[in-house]
């Protein structure tokens, strides 16, 4: 196993108790006490159990860092320059209609710069992390993006809310940051959406970097309506000038 800082490992022993309430949850959807947040968004008994879980944990070992989390917002604490940020179910839809595409993110912020990030699918077992200048690993085995260097052979996941795209093969799965860690991977060749918030992508845009991908430059200090691509270094222009309106 590769050597893991004491921050990553917090968040890694967080993101497992939580999940634990995530499959039992996901088990029993029909107790679930459901309401609407917005269109296509709901918040559960599970996004918030998950959230408390997560933020409790997270301070338990540093008790002075910030907060920035999708259902509780900024919880501002002494360190404003260390935030965790956090989404309890990034792709909560899928979990209210019984699809196993779900995950628990999490990233800290040093700054205007993500240090840590993670993301753990607890119904495949499989978790996905980084740490600036470290790489990225799945299930403690290093990770890089694809090689492939011909768009037209690549695939591609995105919400394509807002973006005019021609000649992209591409797939909605329904959680940007289990996109953003396949691409990691190399499960899918890039990712490009608008309208996403800093808790969707923090995690998933270091494990790209880390993995030797490309992300668009993003300003860390703003946590909403944020347009993001990622890919291999090879691709990155080419999906660009692919995709209007970005």
């Amino acid at each position: 196993m590769n050597s893991i800082s004491p921050n990553l490992n917090i968040m890694i022993k967080a993101s497992e108790k939580a999940s634990k309430v995530l499959i039992r949850d996901f088990g029993e959807l029909e107790k679930l006490q459901v309401s609407k947040k917005g269109p296509k968004d709901f918040v559960t008994n599970a996004d918030k159990k998950v959230e408390k879980i997560l933020i409790e944990e997270l301070l338990k070992y540093k008790k002075k860092f910030s907060v920035l989390s999708e259902e509780a917002g900024y919880i501002k604490n002494n360190d404003e320059n260390n935030t965790w940020i956090i989404d309890p179910i990034d792709g909560t839809s899928n979990f209210l209609h019984g699809v196993p595409h779900f995950c628990i993110s999490i990233a800290l912020k040093f700054e205007n710069e993500i240090t840590c990030g993670l993301i753990f699918d607890p119904i495949k077992n499989e978790l996905f992390y980084a740490e600036k200048n470290q790489g990225s690993f799945f299930n403690n085995q290093r990770i890089k993006v694809s090689k492939k260097t011909n768009i037209d052979e690549c695939l591609f996941a995105t919400n394509s809310e807002g973006i005019k795209n021609t000649n992209i093969f591409s797939r909605v799965t329904g959680s940007a940051a289990l996109d953003l860690a396949y691409v990691g991977a190399g499960r899918f060749d890039g990712y490009f959406q608008n309208g996403l918030n800093l808790w969707d992508i923090a995690a998933g845009i270091l494990i790209v970097n880390e993995a030797g991908g490309k992300t668009s430059d993003i300003d860390f200090k703003k946590d909403k309506k944020i347009s993001l691509l990622a890919s291999s270094q090879q691709i990155y222009k080419k999906l660009s000038e692919k995709i209007v309106k970005f």
